[in-house]
């Protein structure tokens, strides 16, 4: 499971790296309120996303067992921000985000949960 965990933050990932590059998803990222390429200030964010994200991941690795062999609170505290991202692309006022990562980030609380306990 933490291996479709990986392939999925890989796939954020990709997107973030969309968006610094300025691909006009503007309306199904950070709150929806753009239209077209982020500005500066959200292709930054998308630029810190992308560091956190990776530390997700390799968190997640690590509670199940494999590299990097981080202490077992790392895989935790990815299950707690995987928690606040889903929330917060729940509530957001966009639709075309809720729509898009509403389930994508569900699915990912859900495969970190799951490296804990089975």
């Amino acid at each position: 499971m933490s291996y479709i965990y990986c392939v999925m933050i890989l796939g954020v990932i990709g997107f973030q790296i969309a968006l610094i590059l300025g691909a006009p998803w503007g309306r199904i990222t950070q709150g929806g309120q753009i239209e077209g390429p982020l500005p500066r200030s959200g292709r930054s964010v998308a630029a810190v996303s992308i560091a956190i994200l990776s530390g997700m991941a390799l968190a997640i690795l690590s509670a199940d067992g494999r590299w990097p062999s981080w202490p077992s609170w790392t895989g935790w505290s990815a299950v707690a921000m995987n928690t606040v991202m889903m929330v917060l692309n729940w509530i957001t006022p966009s639709a075309a985000e809720r729509k898009l990562w509403g389930p994508i980030t569900t699915v990912m609380f859900g495969l970190a949960v799951a490296v804990h306990w089975l």
